[in-house]
Protein backbone atom coordinates (compact mmCIF):
# COMPACT_ATOMS: atom_id res chain seq x y z
CA UNK A 1 0.00 0.00 0.00
CA UNK A 2 2.81 2.52 0.81
CA UNK A 3 6.31 2.52 -0.20
CA UNK A 4 7.77 3.40 3.42
CA UNK A 5 11.43 2.66 3.15
CA UNK A 6 12.14 2.39 -0.24
CA UNK A 7 15.30 3.90 -0.97
CA UNK A 8 14.50 5.18 -4.67
CA UNK A 9 10.99 6.68 -5.37
CA UNK A 10 11.65 5.97 -9.26
CA UNK A 11 12.03 2.26 -8.76
CA UNK A 12 8.97 2.35 -6.78
CA UNK A 13 7.16 3.71 -9.91
CA UNK A 14 6.47 7.49 -8.85
CA UNK A 15 7.32 10.38 -10.86
CA UNK A 16 7.16 14.30 -10.00
CA UNK A 17 4.41 16.31 -11.07
CA UNK A 18 5.46 19.65 -12.41
CA UNK A 19 3.83 22.22 -11.05
CA UNK A 20 3.98 26.03 -10.99
CA UNK A 21 3.06 28.57 -8.33
CA UNK A 22 2.50 27.82 -4.68
CA UNK A 23 2.66 23.97 -5.80
CA UNK A 24 5.86 24.29 -6.77
CA UNK A 25 6.64 26.39 -3.73
CA UNK A 26 5.36 23.47 -1.26
CA UNK A 27 6.24 20.30 -3.68
CA UNK A 28 7.27 18.15 -5.17
CA UNK A 29 4.19 15.89 -5.20
CA UNK A 30 4.65 12.68 -6.86
CA UNK A 31 2.54 10.34 -8.13
CA UNK A 32 2.08 6.34 -9.61
CA UNK A 33 -0.97 4.34 -10.63
CA UNK A 34 -2.40 1.64 -8.67
CA UNK A 35 -3.34 -1.47 -10.42
CA UNK A 36 -6.64 -0.44 -11.50
CA UNK A 37 -4.56 2.64 -13.46
CA UNK A 38 -5.71 5.38 -10.62
CA UNK A 39 -3.19 8.04 -9.36
CA UNK A 40 -2.06 8.07 -6.06
CA UNK A 41 -0.11 10.80 -5.08
CA UNK A 42 1.90 11.55 -2.44
CA UNK A 43 5.21 13.85 -0.94
CA UNK A 44 8.38 13.20 1.26
CA UNK A 45 7.58 14.65 4.20
CA UNK A 46 10.43 17.64 4.93
CA UNK A 47 11.64 19.92 8.17
CA UNK A 48 9.80 22.63 6.28
CA UNK A 49 6.92 20.86 6.49
CA UNK A 50 6.52 20.85 9.71
CA UNK A 51 3.89 22.83 12.61
CA UNK A 52 5.15 23.80 15.83
CA UNK A 53 4.28 20.51 17.13
CA UNK A 54 7.09 18.73 14.95
CA UNK A 55 4.72 17.26 12.73
CA UNK A 56 3.43 17.40 9.41
CA UNK A 57 1.49 21.09 9.18
CA UNK A 58 -2.19 20.17 8.34
CA UNK A 59 -2.53 22.90 5.57
CA UNK A 60 0.14 20.73 4.06
CA UNK A 61 -1.97 17.74 3.90
CA UNK A 62 -4.88 19.38 2.57
CA UNK A 63 -2.71 20.53 -0.47
CA UNK A 64 -1.56 16.76 -0.92
CA UNK A 65 -5.54 16.36 -1.00
CA UNK A 66 -7.24 19.09 -2.72
CA UNK A 67 -4.01 18.69 -5.33
CA UNK A 68 -4.54 14.71 -5.80
CA UNK A 69 -8.56 14.89 -6.13
CA UNK A 70 -8.78 17.47 -8.12
CA UNK A 71 -5.80 15.82 -10.91
CA UNK A 72 -8.12 12.80 -10.58
CA UNK A 73 -11.16 14.27 -11.59
CA UNK A 74 -9.45 16.23 -14.44
CA UNK A 75 -8.13 13.24 -15.86
CA UNK A 76 -11.56 11.67 -15.28
CA UNK A 77 -13.16 14.83 -17.28
CA UNK A 78 -10.79 14.29 -20.57
CA UNK A 79 -7.78 16.81 -19.33
CA UNK A 80 -9.96 19.81 -19.17
CA UNK A 81 -10.08 22.25 -16.61
CA UNK A 82 -12.31 21.59 -13.29
CA UNK A 83 -12.85 23.71 -10.22
CA UNK A 84 -12.74 22.53 -6.69
CA UNK A 85 -16.58 23.72 -5.60
CA UNK A 86 -16.09 21.47 -1.84
CA UNK A 87 -13.60 20.52 0.23
CA UNK A 88 -13.67 18.65 3.60
CA UNK A 89 -10.58 16.87 5.56
CA UNK A 90 -10.34 14.99 8.85
CA UNK A 91 -7.30 14.40 10.73
CA UNK A 92 -6.87 11.09 12.38
CA UNK A 93 -3.12 11.14 13.41
CA UNK A 94 -0.53 13.37 12.59
CA UNK A 95 1.63 13.06 9.42
CA UNK A 96 5.60 12.31 10.55
CA UNK A 97 8.48 14.32 9.78
CA UNK A 98 10.67 11.88 7.26
CA UNK A 99 7.77 9.63 6.00
CA UNK A 100 6.18 8.85 2.89
CA UNK A 101 2.47 10.73 2.73
CA UNK A 102 0.20 9.04 0.20
CA UNK A 103 -3.09 9.85 -0.83
CA UNK A 104 -5.42 7.19 -2.41
CA UNK A 105 -8.82 9.20 -4.01
CA UNK A 106 -11.76 7.85 -5.42
CA UNK A 107 -14.46 8.72 -7.29
CA UNK A 108 -17.65 8.52 -5.71
CA UNK A 109 -20.51 10.01 -7.82
CA UNK A 110 -20.26 12.00 -11.38
CA UNK A 111 -23.39 13.84 -12.27
CA UNK A 112 -23.23 15.90 -15.86
CA UNK A 113 -21.50 19.04 -13.87
CA UNK A 114 -20.22 17.24 -10.80
CA UNK A 115 -17.38 14.95 -9.62
CA UNK A 116 -18.06 13.28 -5.99
CA UNK A 117 -14.94 12.60 -4.45
CA UNK A 118 -13.27 10.62 -0.99
CA UNK A 119 -9.84 10.08 -0.52
CA UNK A 120 -7.48 8.31 2.15
CA UNK A 121 -4.19 9.53 3.27
CA UNK A 122 -1.58 7.51 4.56
CA UNK A 123 1.84 8.06 6.79
CA UNK A 124 3.45 4.63 5.76
CA UNK A 125 0.64 2.04 6.77
CA UNK A 126 -1.23 4.56 9.14
CA UNK A 127 -4.45 6.10 8.18
CA UNK A 128 -3.76 10.04 9.17
CA UNK A 129 -6.29 11.64 7.34
CA UNK A 130 -9.71 11.60 5.01
CA UNK A 131 -10.79 14.20 2.72
CA UNK A 132 -13.85 14.53 0.78
CA UNK A 133 -14.76 16.70 -1.88
CA UNK A 134 -16.95 18.10 -4.53
CA UNK A 135 -15.70 19.38 -8.35
CA UNK A 136 -17.31 21.26 -11.28
CA UNK A 137 -16.31 20.47 -14.76
CA UNK A 138 -15.80 23.08 -16.62
CA UNK A 139 -15.82 24.06 -20.31
CA UNK A 140 -13.05 26.78 -20.46
CA UNK A 141 -10.12 28.06 -18.46
CA UNK A 142 -11.65 30.27 -16.10
CA UNK A 143 -10.89 34.01 -16.41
Amino acid sequence: MTIEGAKDLQDAGWEQIEDIGFLDLVGPILRRPDASGVYHYGFHAEERHSNLNGVVQGGMLMTLADRGMGRTVRIAHDDRPVATVHFSYDFIAPGLIGSFIELHPRITRQTGSLVFMESLVFSGDTLIGRSNGVWKKLKAKPV
